[in-house]
């Protein structure tokens, strides 16, 4: 498992997904084109989508691998935000595009042709983009990436995407309602603009410097509690002014450790170095900065010359 982790990268998958982006793209609109329904216009249309995702999250996430610099001190994390947020606009542009067509359509509804073959070919798209998506979602969690998750997510829209044109061209088929393949398009479109301005959000909050994820933040402060040490009344070492905050990949902690003032600065920065060190095996990927202070010195913040 461990080594199917390692050779799961992120750029890999989402080479994967370019190649099946390809793929899928030529079987719906094969699919599409023997049909003629506007449903697998839409399904096709959103595959088209999938691609450039693909490419534009591949390309973010080799940016998101590179080492700091002396312009980026701390890395090119958030790389991976752009990812998520371009999936996000695409997606949007994806359903606006299919809710023009399907209007048209449903003005002007067309016979449907050669059913059992195009749902055949939409069929085996969907298992395609099911089995990738599945297979990013465990790697996302495994990497933490954001590009991953979106692209999974956006697979995952575009299965459900392909379940609801497959039942609406079979009750067309059923029923003889032409139009009914027009309010289907319909539907799915409104379905990928809400995860379209999902994944936009989401790419707009990580840009922001959000806190970490509470399970992360309990860790972090389970951490420290086992540092922490009082005698009596009086705390020996303390912790306060905890900040956290995530850039893709990484989660940064910024927090200042109190203790007494007649320690030597050897001492001190041993204690540092086993807190940095216990904080970093307990949430992988965490960078921790640490400022040291005697006991009875308090830092001040948000001094309103600052807010000006």
């Amino acid at each position: 498992m461990k080594a199917a982790a390692v050779w799961l990268t992120p750029q890999r998958l989402l080479l994967v997904s370019v190649v099946v982006a390809l793929v899928t793209i030529g079987l719906k609109t094969g699919a599409w084109w023997l049909t003629d329904s506007v449903g697998l216009l839409s399904d096709a249309m959103e595959s088209l989508v999938n691609l450039a995702s693909a490419i534009f999250g591949l390309m973010m996430v080799t940016i998101a691998t590179r080492p700091a610099d002396e312009d980026h001190p701390y890395g090119h994390h958030k790389a991976e935000y752009f990812s998520s947020g371009f999936e996000g606009i695409l997606i949007i542009v994806a359903g606006l595009g299919i809710l023009w067509t399907a209007g048209h359509r449903l003005r002007d509804p067309q016979p449907i042709e050669q059913v059992g073959l195009g749902l055949a070919l939409s069929v085996v798209s969907s298992a395609l983009n099911g089995l990738l998506a599945w297979v990013m979602f465990r790697a996302a969690r495994e990497h933490r990436s954001l590009a991953l998750e979106a692209d999974a997510r956006h697979l995952v829209t575009d299965v459900w995407t392909s379940a609801g044109v497959v039942a609406g061209i079979a009750l067309v088929s059923l029923s003889g309602w032409l139009w009914l393949d027009a309010v289907v398009a319909m539907a799915v479109a409104l379905n990928i603009l809400k995860e379209g301005a999902h994944l936009v959000w989401r790419s707009s909050q990580g840009l922001m410097d959000v806190s970490v994820e509470p399970e992360v933040l309990t860790q972090i402060q389970q951490v420290l509690d086992g540092f922490a040490h009082q005698r009596g009344e009086t705390a020996i070492i303390r912790f306060d002014h905890l900040n956290t905050r995530k850039a893709g990949q990484r989660r940064f902690v910024d927090v200042h450790m109190h203790m007494p003032a007649g320690w030597t600065l050897g001492r001190a920065a041993a204690l540092r170095t086993s807190v940095e060190q216990a904080l970093m095996s307990a949430v992988p990927g965490l960078r921790a900065t640490i400022q040291l202070l005697p006991s009875d010195v308090e830092a001040h913040f948000d001094d309103p010359r600052d807010l000006k």
